[in-house]
Parts: structure tokens; C-alpha cells; sequence
């Protein structure tokens, strides 16, 4: 490809009041209304004074704009060019909504946070979000630390990691049939222990996943970090399962070295996992199970004593060396779990079926569940990156907060979206669903009372676009 005009033959103007660079944040916005987004943030984020007066609007404007990419809080004004005063009304600068977002205490994140759950399960009504939901939800706990630049920024400071930052402990739901979804979050300093405020971010999380009709069996998953016998116990009591990495510690140890030989059976994976100490993919595994009772000590635990499965892999560490090996090495990995055992499947090799039976979970099916956290989680956490959270726009750590808790509702809101566009988007990164159906040049055209988009010719993903908008636009069913 190369020009086809010589460089004086070109030139550029920005005149045209009838386009528009992002013509898909018109069927996003159509969801949000349907979801009640702007009627939900009036009613339930309640800041006072002029500052914090039309929140709906304001919240409304902050969600658009992140919706068509937007990083920052200037980077909010691409949704206010062109005949986008045309499409929506009520759109406010971003200095506005800066402002607006300064006003925040950690308070009124609280209430930010109610708002993103009630939005989730009218979503959940809308769209076939959360399908599957009544079967199995996955929620996984997990946290993040974003590097931020410059000593001004509240709540930063060096964490595990090395790097100046923000730490951000959040939890998704994933169901069978859809993609993750964010259902809690929040912003903690850099210097964050991974496990400070994890139990009561797990129960908002597990009420927020009911109300959105999570009815079924609700696993919760989690690092070596989260092994906590107050986080482990509050999900018990909860009612909900457990799949916690337990971390290499001597009573571990010791239940580990307590497994017979021949309880060991090989394990192939379909997908080969990656090893984080030498960084090779593991192909095969061995796996066994034992029973374990931890949080033992009722100084430390107290009332949080624990006897559930211990989950054992381990992996053959190869000799290099010229000398050979003069005994088998391994490296094990444990997995503490109250899934309940089955034996109706047998333990050698990986299930074909893609739903787990919750009457029961034999070693290799309860360890390939707690294999997939990382893969669901680590994607929102890159999606999010690669959006609005690209970095904390501002020096307050509560307008951070609220900001965080705004990319989260965002996620939602397009996931949603993607659900509408048909089974080809559904599971989709939300990279590409910006890329494909959102950030589209279209020109605003009126005619007797009627507006149309005209949308470049050829576009490769012109039939899903069409799918969505007519999907979402389409005449509410007579009552």
C-alpha cells in the first residue's frame, strides 16, 4: 500500500460538524440506559454541593468515554466532537467530570461500588451475561500492583514488586458459557499485604455474584496469598467452595511426604501448563490427593481451624549435569479445596467434558479448576490495562478509587455488549471489540425525524455491528 497523492496534493481540515470517530459508543450507551445506568448513579451516588450535583450525567459521560478508550480524564472529551452532541445529551468536559471525581472520598466509592453491583445484575437481565450461572460461578480473587510515575500520588509506595505504585485487589465471576466479569474491587497503597481486607472484598463479592444470579455452586479461587484462615472460614460459613494454593510451609510439607507412592497417578494436560521456575512447559504431571487440617494454632486462628482436601502435583526436576541423578527429584504444588470428592471419573487423565459435575469432583477435575484461575483473572487484569486503567489519572487516592471502580462498571458494560454482538464477539478481548465494533468513523445524516449513521463501506465487521445496533435498538415488547 502507498499514497496515492503527492504530498502537496493533500491536505486536512476539522470542519465537519456531522462525524463522529466512535459510532459504536452509541449502542453501548443504548444498553447502559436500558440498564437504568444514569437513573441507578442519581439515585445512589449522593456527593452534595454543586460539585456532585447530575451524577447520572456526569458517571454516564466518565463511562462513554472509557468505553471509546479513554486512559485518562482528559482523554474523556472523545466523546464530545462532531455530531456526538447530536447522539447524546447531556455530555459533560472532561474538566467537569475531573472535578466531579476530585469531590470522591472513599465513602462515596463505597457507593460507587453498590452502584457497579446493581448494574451487573440488571445486565445479567438484559443480556445473557452471566449464562450458566445457575450451574457453576468461578470467582477469582487476585491483586495487582500498577506502576505509577512521580511522588504525588496518594497511597503510592514500593510493594513486593520493587516498582512505585497502586495496588488493586479485585474479584471476577466466570460462568461456563460466558467470560469473566468484575464484581468487586479496590484500591489499596503500593506497600498493600496481599492479604489486608480480602475477607470482606470476598463476601461483598459473593453477594453481588447471587444478586446478579449466581444461584448455583460458587468456587472461590485464589493464590498462595490468600491462604488466610479468616478469608477460608467466612466462605465456608458462606456456604460457597474454596480452592486455595497453599503455600510450601512445614505442616504442608509434612502432609505432602505422608503420600504413599503408589497414590501418585500421571496426569496429562490437553493445554500444557507453563512452570515458573524453570519456565518449560509441563506436559504431563503426577497428582494425588490427601486430607490436611490447617489454621490449627487458636492464638493465631482463632475459631478457624480447617480439615479440607490437600491437592498435590508434582513434576519431575531433571538432572543436567554430567553426574547423572542418583535419586528422582521433585517439585510439588498444593492446592487446598472443600470440592466435594467423587470417583465417578477417573484420575489418569484430563475430562473432555467442558462443566464440571458439581455433585462431585475427582483430583484431576477439582485440579484443572483451580489450574484455570490464572487464565481468567490475569485477562480482565490485561484488559483493564489496556484500557481505562492504563494508569491512575489522578494525585487523590479516593478519585483514584472511584476511577478504578469506573473501568471496573465499564468491563460489565462491554462484556455485555460483546454478548449482544453475536457468538463470534461474545468471547472476544475487549481490545478487539473496541478495534472492531466501537472506534467507527460514521457520519450523521438527518431525514424527516430520523437519524442514520452512515458507516464506511466494506467495513469487515459490518454484519455484527448491524447485528448489535439492531439488536439493542430494537422496540421494547408490548406489556
Amino acid at each position: 500500500m502507498r499514497a496515492s497523492h503527492t504530498r502537496g496534493a493533500v491536505s486536512v481540515r476539522f470542519d465537519d460538524p456531522g462525524l463522529v470517530s466512535h459510532a459504536g459508543v452509541v449502542a453501548v450507551m443504548r444498553l447502559a440506559e436500558d440498564a437504568g445506568l444514569s437513573e441507578l448513579a442519581g439515585e445512589l451516588v449522593r456527593l452534595g454541593g454543586s460539585v456532585g450535583a447530575n451524577a447520572g450525567a456526569k458517571i454516564s459521560s466518565i463511562v462513554a468515554g472509557m468505553a471509546a478508550g479513554a486512559d485518562s480524564i482528559s482523554d474523556l472529551d472523545l466523546v464530545r466532537h462532531g455530531g456526538m452532541a447530536g447522539l447524546f445529551s447531556g455530555i459533560r468536559a472532561s474538566s467537569t467530570v475531573g472535578t466531579f471525581l476530585r469531590w470522591f472520598s472513599m465513602g462515596h466509592v463505597a457507593q460507587l461500588e453498590k452502584l457497579s453491583a446493581r448494574l451487573l445484575a440488571r445486565l445479567a437481565e438484559l443480556t445473557p451475561l452471566l449464562a450458566g450461572a445457575d450451574r457453576l460461578g468461578l470467582l477469582d480473587l487476585d491483586s495487582k500492583i500498577s506502576q505509577v510515575y512521580g511522588r504525588g500520588k496518594d497511597g503510592a509506595a514500593f510493594g513486593y514488586t520493587g516498582v512505585l505504585g497502586l495496588n488493586t485487589l479485585a474479584a471476577t465471576l466466570t460462568t461456563a458459557a460466558g467470560r469473566p466479569v468484575i464484581v468487586a474491587t479496590r484500591l489499596r497503597g503500593g506497600n498493600a499485604d496481599t492479604r489486608r481486607a480480602v475477607s470482606s472484598l470476598a463476601r461483598r463479592a459473593l453477594g453481588t455474584a447471587r444478586a446478579a444470579g449466581a444461584t448455583g455452586p460458587l468456587l472461590v479461587r485464589g493464590d498462595s496469598g490468600f491462604y488466610v484462615g479468616e478469608l477460608i472460614t467466612m466462605l465456608a460459613r458462606e456456604g460457597a467452595w474454596f480452592s486455595i494454593t497453599a503455600p510450601q510451609h512445614s505442616a504442608i510439607r509434612e502432609a505432602i511426604d505422608a503420600i504413599t507412592e503408589h497414590a501418585w497417578q500421571q496426569h496429562t494436560y490437553r493445554d500444557p501448563v507453563l512452570d515458573p521456575h524453570t519456565g518449560q512447559l509441563i506436559h504431563t504431571a503426577q497428582i494425588a490427593e490427601t486430607s490436611h487440617t490447617a489454621f490449627t494454632n487458636p492464638t493465631v486462628n482463632p475459631g478457624q481451624k480447617t480439615t479440607a482436601r490437600l491437592l498435590v502435583r508434582r513434576t519431575r526436576i531433571t538432572t543436567r549435569d554430567e553426574q547423572g541423578e542418583l535419586f528422582p527429584a521433585w517439585r510439588y504444588h498444593a492446592v487446598f479445596t472443600n470440592l466435594p470428592p467423587t470417583t465417578t471419573r477417573p484420575a489418569t487423565t484430563e475430562p473432555d467434558t467442558t462443566e464440571p459435575d458439581t455433585a462431585g469432583f475427582d483430583t484431576a477435575t477439582a485440579w484443572r479448576l483451580h489450574d484455570q484461575r490464572s487464565g481468567a483473572i490475569e485477562h480482565v487484569f490485561a484488559e483493564l490495562a489496556a484500557g481505562p486503567l492504563a494508569h491512575f489519572p489522578s494525585g487523590l487516592f479516593a478519585a483514584n478509587a472511584a476511577w478504578l471502580s469506573l473501568a471496573a462498571l465499564t468491563h460489565n458494560l462491554l462484556r455485555a455488549t460483546a454478548c449482544l454482538a453475536g457468538p463470534a464477539h461474545a468471547r472476544t478481548r475487549l481490545t478487539t471489540l473496541r478495534r472492531r465494533l466501537i472506534t467507527i468513523a460514521a457520519r450523521v445524516t438527518r431525514t424527516a425525524r430520523h437519524i442514520t449513521l452512515r458507516l464506511p463501506q466494506d467495513w469487515p465487521w459490518a454484519t455484527d455491528f448491524t447485528h448489535l445496533f439492531t439488536t439493542i435498538h430494537a422496540p421494547p415488547h408490548p406489556a
